[in-house]
């Protein structure tokens, strides 16, 4: 059991039978009155944000977390399947609790992060960035770089990225997996 004063950013806590992830927090210690905690919390199986408060000194039940690295093989009728790189276990999981799921090829190390007694699989993050090659994109016109402009592009896993207007079919590209946006030439 942990109180509000050990609350952090990325910690998971148990509230009413399900599991949050703390996004921000606030200690707050008005004038007048009792402190509290302002929270922001992201739901795990849903994504959505809550905002709640909790007075100072209240109990919240901590949820332990394990991250371990899993390798992508394959997707089919259950869902994406990955390995344990340690154990060579192999289990699926559905797309909905994979972040950047419409980035992920073969081969890539995603971290899964697992609930520590029940063993439940919570979410699975990809890489902050990960380098695909452009199989489809309109050819830019020479010398029309001026502009801020992008252009939409198909990359290798099937996902439309949009790119600036220099870069053609065959490159490879820094894709940021949060956003889905263009980052740079990979070199």
């Amino acid at each position: 059991m942990a109180t509000t004063a050990d609350i952090r950013n990325g910690m998971c806590i148990d509230l009413e039978g399900q599991y949050f992830f703390i996004v921000e927090f606030l200690h707050v210690k008005p004038g007048k009155g009792a402190a509290f905690v302002r929270t922001k919390l992201r739901n795990v199986t849903t994504g959505r944000i809550l905002d709640k408060t909790f007075n100072a000194g209240v109990k919240i039940d901590e949820v332990r977390i394990e991250r371990r690295p899993y390798q992508y093989l394959y997707q089919d009728d259950m869902g994406y399947n990955f390995m344990n790189t340690e154990t060579f276990e192999q289990i699926p999981i559905p797309a909905e609790q994979i972040d950047g799921v419409q980035f992920l090829k073969e081969g890539d190390i995603v971290e899964v992060q697992m609930h520590a007694e029940s063993e439940t699989i919570l979410t699975a993050e990809m890489p902050a960035h990960v380098v695909l090659e452009i199989t489809y994109t309109e050819p830019g016109i020479k010398g029309d770089t001026a502009t801020n402009a992008l252009k939409p592009a198909t990359v290798e896993t099937g996902a439309e990225v949009r790119v600036p207007l220099f870069i053609d079919t065959g490159e490879k590209i820094r894709i940021d997996t949060r956003t889905g946006a263009y980052v740079e030439r990979a070199k």
